[in-house]
């Protein structure tokens, strides 16, 4: 049992540390879990890989409450309404995603989920990065701030999260690039990625219990909560670890990083598989 819950407790610094970043959490967690597997049904595991990302999007609950919470006592009226605001522009954003994720799930899981297509989207979205970043030098954002943020920027970057259906693109990745591309800075980049991870995560995982079942053995119950709790406090880390990192930086360097990467996932399973 000790061995199990390590090995969930590994799994949840991966995902904490690699849903935030733009380089993949699905491509890390393909990679580690060929060397860290669960002793647990495959029907758990693939349900365990979504349901992890409970922990992380705690996260940024907690460390944005008071930002995302509407009812707070301590805004005025305009402040209320401001948060409301970024509300909306958050629910127009998780459309596309919503209305073509859902009915792909299966297909997705099916057809894409394989070392051949993270490896493929983890090189792509590496280029895409140091490309629209070397066009993007000395340029800043036109949007700093959500109140700057149109509710047709909202959509359009909800259109790039749909990519990140494609495992190895990077939900964090597709969605922030596409913010930039439309003209906001890093940070509000950043920032809304995560608002729309809070729906998007939530959904994703509420799928795959129904799916799973609720069917727990004990173990199995130990290793998900050990899993998300891990998840959660990396992730508090990783979030403002990018935050502080993208005042002075820009994105290049995860560029660099998911090429590499996709090319020592393809070489790993050329060679082993």
């Amino acid at each position: 049992m000790f061995i199990e819950l390590l090995k969930a407790a590994l799994l949840g610094i991966v995902e904490g540390i690699t849903e935030w970043l733009p380089i993949s959490s699905t491509g890390h967690m393909i990679l580690v879990e060929e060397f860290i597997k669960l002793n647990t049904s495959d029907a758990f595991q693939e349900m365990f890989r979504v349901v992890i990302q409970l922990g992380a999007i705690m996260a940024v609950v907690i460390l944005y409450f008071h930002k995302l919470n509407p009812f707070s006592p301590k805004k005025t009226l305009q402040e209320k309404k401001d948060t409301m605001s970024i509300w909306y522009k958050v629910v127009i954003g998780v459309l596309p995603a919503a209305m073509i994720g859902l009915p792909l799930d299966d297909w997705l899981d099916t057809h894409l989920y394989n070392y051949q297509t993270v490896a493929l989207m983890l090189v792509i979205y590496g280029i895409l990065f140091i490309v629209i970043e070397n066009y993007n030098k000395g340029r800043n954002g036109l949007v700093q701030s959500f109140h700057q943020l149109s509710y047709k920027m909202a959509f359009l970057i909800g259109m790039f999260q749909v990519l990140s259906l494609i495992p190895g693109t990077s939900r964090s990745g597709a969605t922030i690039l596409g913010a930039i591309l439309i003209g906001t800075s890093r940070t509000i980049a950043a920032e809304y990625s995560f608002f729309l991870s809070i729906p998007v995560m939530f959904g994703a995982s509420a799928l795959k219990l129904v799916k799973f079942g609720f069917h727990f053995t004990g173990l199995e119950m130990m290793i998900l909560i050990v899993g998300m709790t891990v998840a959660f406090f990396v992730s508090i880390l990783a979030i403002r670890f990018l935050l502080g990192y993208i005042k002075t930086n820009d994105f290049k360097a995860f560029g660099w990083y998911r090429i590499v990467l996709g090319i020592l996932v393809m070489g790993y399973f050329l060679t082993f598989e």
